[in-house]
């Protein structure tokens, strides 16, 4: 049942189609003009050599040249090979977009374009592109889409880019945080529709943004589409569980967000629907019936030893639940003092014993059952001395016996010495 085990919807991942012509030049401009920021992530996504890209030339397009090669030419510029690529070329005044002069000397071939929330520049950059004729792909962000309200706005701009030649892709985010990459799954919506639109709080991580704005750059599903990409926190939406199982299964962000475009929710709904036509659902009635032959057939003592069996399991489960969230506490507290040298995990694994005895007192009180927790707790500590003073003892012994066999090493050597 997939909707119950995402993994057996999902197939193996498979190589994804790329697009065949990410070569030659490529233009990114709107980045680097910021003294708070480097702004070299989206230049080292598009010169990464595990990605579909293959740029001969980087061009960054700038406000002020000198200021932004200070800012990229770094040492991981150089280790990676950035710097072999990268070129400058500066606008004619702050804040313009490249001329088609300036697109044609650099002879673009593909146009990263930061817009910001300025639905402006996406009709400008068609212009351009239209003039140019060198341009076959554009990529374009668009930030702080949350203030973007008027949906024929959106539309008309979108309509500027479908009239040009170029294969497009337009990726529209929420207000820029500094969350690292993928912390939260996405939903993707069509930009320029109603169900596009995002909540007035809509945030969305800059690196994150980067990195879905190169990736669509490089697919052949990235063509031609305009598209909303909005942060899912809430664990039981269907766009939460698909990206998730993707991330799981072993997909790259690549297969994941090809995924996501040419298949998403939709298509993971419907395999839901297909399962359930194939394999009806069991009623309670079907059940009941299922039930009661099983008990037909079972005699009085194995269903008496199951029914055992059952309620010990379950009890067992939920005393080790009840353990789990004693020892989370546990360490939350000890954590938030600052004196916590050891992960969660390894800090359950240490007091697990003490968990269980925490577990099985409070499973006990909320059946109604006779405790004592100061005699209880007593005993138990006294119990975890004597078995540390046990092993402690143990140790000592095997300490003794080494010991002694290195002494017997050492007579015996001198012995056939005096010989």
């Amino acid at each position: 049942d997939p909707e119950k085990k995402i993994q057996a919807y999902l197939k193996a991942p498979e190589p994804v189609a790329a697009r065949d012509n990410l070569d030659g030049t490529v233009l990114v401009s709107g980045w680097v003009n910021n003294k708070e920021r480097t702004d070299q992530t989206i230049f080292n996504f598009l010169n990464d050599e595990e990605s579909a890209f293959n740029f001969d030339k980087i061009v960054a397009f700038v406000d002020d040249a000198k200021f932004a090669k200070k800012r990229l030419i770094s040492r991981s510029a150089r280790y990676t090979g950035l710097l072999d690529k990268l070129d400058f070329v500066q606008a004619e005044s702050a804040g313009s977009l490249p001329t088609s002069k300036q697109l044609d000397e650099s002879n673009v071939k593909s146009w990263v374009v930061n817009a910001g929330n300025d639905l402006s520049i996406i009709t400008k950059v068609a212009a351009l592109v239209q003039e140019s004729g060198c341009v076959e792909n554009v990529s374009i962000l668009i930030t702080d889409a949350q203030k973007m309200t008027d949906m024929n706005e959106s539309q008309d701009a979108l309509k500027a880019l479908e009239s040009t030649s170029c294969k497009y892709t337009i990726v529209a985010v929420g207000e820029i945080t500094e969350a690292p990459e993928g912390q939260l799954p996405y939903s993707i919506q069509e930009f320029g529709t109603e169900a596009a639109a995002l909540n007035s709080t809509a945030t969305y991580s800059r690196d994150e943004s980067l990195r879905v704005l190169a990736e669509t750059l490089g697919l052949k599903s990235g063509e031609g589409k305009a598209m909303v990409f909005s942060e899912v926190s809430d664990v039981n939406a269907t766009e939460f569980k698909l990206v998730k199982g993707l991330r799981e299964g072993g997909y790259t962000r690549p297969q994941e967000i090809d995924h996501m475009i040419v298949k998403g929710p939709k298509a993971y709904a419907q395999a839901i629907e297909d399962y359930k036509v194939r394999v009806p659902a069991v009623t309670p009635h079907d059940e009941w019936l299922l039930q009661k032959q099983k008990e037909l057939d079972e005699s009085a003592a194995e269903r008496k030893e199951r029914m055992k069996q059952e309620y010990e399991e379950k009890k067992q489960d939920e005393i080790e639940e009840i353990a789990t969230e004693w020892a989370k506490r546990e360490y939350f507290r000890k954590a938030t003092s600052g004196d916590m040298p050891y992960s969660e995990e390894e800090y359950i694994k240490s007091v697990w014993e003490r968990a269980l005895f925490e577990g099985d007192l409070k499973y006990r009180m909320l059946h109604g059952q006779e405790t004592d927790e100061r005699k209880e707790l007593a005993e138990f500590k006294m119990k975890q001395e004597k078995k540390k003073a046990l092993m402690l003892e143990r140790a000592q012994a095997s300490l003794d016996e080494i010991l002694d066999e290195e002494d017997d090493l050492v007579k015996s050597g001198k012995d056939s010495d005096d010989e």
